[in-house]
């Protein structure tokens, strides 16, 4: 089957595919989430990590499905509008690009926090520069540069996990109060840590980049999800084993915090420059990302035509990809790390929720995967994000409600744009 036509270049193929989706999960929310998890639900974060993976799983599956279906940059945004109407699609959008706007602040304040702790909002705020100039490159200059930032994050991280398990530290007790949190503590646990595991829609957004989408895209989000879990799985249940939830919940680095415990201690300096490069990593893909859903929500006229514009010669949405850096950069500026990361996982499980009812839609020659997975993910998507803290709900909710007030004013003002 011959591709759709693009006014992008298609030049990623499988092994490029997984690669982004695996810059955009195996990122700064592995050296951030487990934190907040583990205040939380305590060791009960592990069924918390169990429940957003399940969750997840679905969800890749309904998003594979449709990104076969449809492969054009935008992901939701486009499912949405072809499956379930004009509004649910925008809602889908701009919930993915003000929650995953707010992912990104994580990643660059991660990363000025474990890389330069004295100045962490000058060093994020560079961060989200050079990545950017990056990505105004080409998207194969992107994958190349992502593909050695997860080889570099992967070995950390397993340094983490010997430095952990070997520092002499562990005890089986801290891996026994799996009910600390109560279930609405293990659900928060999930919610938050489904931040963790949402990067698989990159590969979704770069439809019109990819080469043989049809085919690609359904074996690349499954493959990346399931290798993230293993690794996060494996990450989290060492750390907690080594020093206990409570360390992990007050620590701001808390997988340097369980290196640190130990008798290997002396690798601390390394799990603090694979986090640095595993932010900078989910930086480059997520704005990748972003603004590929930028562009396909500005060229149909939900969000300034002027953001639609493709560059002649590198073949990328330039002047999305800036915007949403600028937009980034006021972010790392005025908030928080951890403030914002409720706020993220809300929106994106929003996002998702669309994603899951516009699969419940395909009919049985359309699907790949069994309608009920659709309808499994829808429920816990909405449950995952109604656990979280009541404080990320209000905003999320806030945010979603002003985003479609402004749809309903635009689509007055010229129904035609939203058709």
């Amino acid at each position: 089957m011959s591709n759709p036509p693009t006014r992008l270049a298609r030049r990623l193929g499988t092994g490029d595919a997984i690669v982004m989706g695996l810059g955009s999960m195996i990122g700064a929310s592995v050296f951030v989430a487990i934190g907040p998890a583990a205040a939380a639900a305590g060791s009960g974060l592990m069924i918390g990590l169990a429940a957003a993976g399940v969750v997840a799983f679905c969800n890749a599956t309904s998003s594979a499905q449709l990104a076969a279906l449809y492969p054009a940059s935008g992901g939701t945004y486009v499912y949405g509008r072809r499956r379930l109407g004009s509004l649910a699609g925008f809602s889908a959008g701009w919930g993915f690009v003000v929650g995953k706007a707010a992912t990104l602040s994580v990643s660059a304040l991660a990363f000025g926090a474990y890389a330069f702790p004295e100045y962490p909002r000058i060093a994020g705020i560079t961060a989200v520069v050079v990545v950017t100039a990056i990505n105004l490159r080409g998207i194969t200059r992107t994958a190349a540069a992502t593909r050695i930032t997860v080889t570099l994050v992967l070995v950390a991280l397993g340094l983490v996990v010997a430095a952990a398990a070997g520092g002499g530290t562990t005890n089986a007790d801290n891996l026994a109060d799996w009910g600390a949190g109560g279930a609405g503590g293990i659900l928060e646990s999930g919610g938050l840590l489904f931040f963790a595991f949402a990067g698989y829609a990159r590969i979704a957004t770069l439809g019109e980049e990819i080469k043989d989408p049809a085919r690609t895209i359904p074996r690349a989000i499954p493959a990346a999800l399931g290798f993230t879990l293993v690794v996060y799985a494996a990450v989290s249940a060492t750390a907690l084993w080594a020093v206990g939830p409570e360390v992990l919940a007050a620590a701001a680095a808390p997988l340097a915090a369980a290196t640190d415990a130990g008798s290997w201690n002396g690798l601390t300096p390394v799990v603090r420059v694979g986090a640095a490069i595993a932010s900078a990593g989910a930086l480059m893909a997520l704005i990748a990302g972003v603004g590929r859903t930028t562009f396909a929500m500005a060229s149909v006229g939900d969000l300034p035509r002027v953001l639609d514009r493709v560059h002649a010669t590198h073949k990328v949405p330039h002047y999305a990809e800036i915007t949403v850096a600028a937009v980034v950069i006021v972010l790392v500026s005025l908030t928080d790390l951890r403030s914002v990361l409720g706020f993220s996982s809300f929106c994106v499980l929003f996002y998702y929720a669309v994603t899951n009812a516009s699969a419940w839609t395909l009919s049985d020659g359309q699907r790949r995967w069994p309608r009920g997975l659709s309808g499994l993910g829808f429920i816990g998507c909405v449950i995952l994000a109604i656990t979280l803290p009541g404080a990320s709900v209000i905003s999320g909710l806030a945010v979603l409600a002003a985003g479609v007030l402004f749809w309903r004013i635009r689509q007055a003002l010229n129904p035609a744009s939203s058709q």
